[in-house]
């Protein structure tokens, strides 16, 4: 497993690599466009997953 696999981002973490607001990334979780996992009662989102959903996006914006 790669430390990028490994990683797991906050909330304010991913808000902050998107420059995006709170509610637009918990928006995105719902949604499922972005993929998380709960350990307890925090939210983390995998730096894998976040990278792919940039993808996706620079794919469906060409």
């Amino acid at each position: 497993m790669t430390t990028a696999t490994a990683e797991l981002l906050t909330v304010p973490e991913v808000m902050a690599r998107l420059k995006l607001g709170r509610s637009t990334v918990y928006d995105l979780i719902r949604s499922r466009r972005l993929t998380s996992i709960t350990i307890g009662r925090s939210r983390r989102v995998p730096a894998d997953a976040l990278l792919d959903f940039i993808a996706r996006e620079i794919e469906e914006a060409a």
